[in-house]
C-alpha cells in the first residue's frame, strides 16, 4: 500500500498557444515530473491553451491541452515561441493571464512568454527578463517594465521570468529548490544532466558574442586576451588607428555599448570563470585588469546584481 504524500500536490499549469516553442514547455515539464519521482506527489501537471485540443508547436509536434479556465493552480507558466505575437492579440488568452495572480501562488514565463505577461499588465513596475534577442523590443513595447537582458531568470515577488529556451529548466529548478529544497533540485539536475544552479544573474551568452561587430572583431578578441593591459579609450583607439573621439563614436555605433562598458563586460566574464575555478579574489582582480577587488565588486554588482564572494558561493554549490 503506497504511502500518501505529506502535503497536497502543487498544480503546475503550463499555458500553450499555436506555434509555441516546444522546449519552453518540455524543459520545465520534465524538471517538475522528475522532482515528483524524488518527492512523490509533489507536483501534478496540466497543459492549457485558449482552445482545447492538440496545440501545434513551431516544430510541428503537438501537445494536448485543456481550455484555459479560472480554476486554481499553484503555478501558471506561460511559454514563448513564434506564436507569441498572435497570442498577445488573443483577447481570451490575455484576459485569462490577467486573472492569473488571483488564482495562482506564482506566475511565470519562459522566453518571449514575458510579452504575454506584459500585455496582461502583470509586469508593470516589475523587473523581468526574456531572451536576449527580444529584450530591447520588450523594453520598448512596455516602458513600465524593467527588463534585465543579461539574466537567466528573475523573481520579482510572485512573478518569475526566464530567458530563452533552456533557461526554462533553470527557472523550474529554482522553483523546485524554493518548494522542496536544494537537495531535491540538485537530484533533479543530476537526473537531467544539467547544472544544479546557473546563477540567476549569469549572462545569457558570452560578452564577445554580444559585441559581435565585424569592424571591431579582431580588436574585441585582442581585448579579451589582454585584459590586464591598459584598455583605455586612448589605447584602444591607437590600436584601431583612429582618434579617440572617432573610435568611441564608431565602436558604440557598431556594438551598441561604449568601449569602457565592453571592457568591463569582458573583464567580469573572465573574472567569473576564474572564480568558478576557485581562484583568489585579489589575484583574479589583478589578472583581469580590475586592479583591486573593490572595483571588481562594483562591476559584478552592476552586471550580475551580486558581489563576487556571493557568486562564488553559488558557483561552488552548483
Amino acid at each position: 500500500m503506497s504511502k500518501k504524500p505529506p502535503f497536497p500536490p502543487k498544480l503546475i499549469e503550463v499555458v500553450l498557444f499555436p506555434e509555441f516553442q516546444l522546449l519552453d514547455a518540455a524543459g520545465p515539464i520534465g524538471a517538475f515530473e522528475i522532482a515528483s519521482r524524488f518527492k512523490p506527489g509533489a507536483y501534478t501537471l496540466k497543459l492549457s491553451a485558449p482552445e482545447a485540443g492538440l496545440i501545434p508547436s513551431s516544430s510541428g509536434a503537438r501537445m494536448p491541452a485543456q481550455k484555459l479556465s479560472r480554476a486554481r493552480a499553484d503555478t501558471i507558466l506561460v511559454v514563448g515561441g513564434q506564436g507569441t505575437a498572435d497570442a498577445m492579440r488573443d483577447a481570451a488568452m490575455i484576459a485569462a493571464i490577467k486573472h492569473a495572480p488571483q488564482r495562482a501562488r506564482r506566475v511565470a514565463s519562459v522566453c518571449s512568454g514575458a510579452f504575454i505577461l506584459a500585455a496582461a499588465g502583470l509586469l508593470d513596475g516589475k523587473t523581468c527578463t526574456t531572451h536576449w534577442r527580444q529584450a530591447q523590443r520588450l523594453a520598448a513595447a512596455f516602458p513600465n517594465v524593467r527588463v534585465e537582458p543579461d539574466r537567466i531568470h528573475v523573481q520579482d515577488g510572485a512573478i518569475w521570468t526566464s530567458a530563452g529556451v533552456t533557461a526554462g529548466i533553470d527557472l523550474a529548478l529554482a522553483m523546485i529548490e524554493a518548494d522542496l529544497g536544494a537537495d531535491v533540485a540538485a537530484d533533479v539536475a543530476r537526473e537531467m544532466v544539467v547544472y544544479a544552479k546557473r546563477p540567476g544573474g549569469q549572462a545569457q551568452h558570452s560578452a564577445l558574442l554580444d559585441l559581435d561587430a565585424p569592424r571591431f572583431a579582431a580588436l574585441n578578441t585582442w581585448m579579451r586576451d589582454h585584459l590586464a593591459n591598459d584598455l583605455s579609450v586612448e589605447k584602444l583607439a591607437a590600436r584601431a588607428a583612429m582618434s579617440p573621439r572617432t573610435f568611441a563614436r564608431a565602436y558604440a555605433a557598431e556594438t551598441g555599448v561604449t568601449p569602457a562598458k565592453a571592457v568591463e563586460r569582458l573583464r567580469v566574464e573572465a573574472a567569473r570563470a576564474a572564480l568558478a575555478r576557485g581562484g583568489g579574489v585579489q589575484e583574479i582582480a589583478q589578472r583581469t585588469g580590475f586592479g583591486d577587488p573593490e572595483r571588481m565588486r562594483r562591476a559584478f554588482v552592476r552586471l550580475y546584481g551580486t558581489p563576487p564572494a556571493a557568486l562564488r558561493r553559488t558557483l561552488r554549490s552548483a
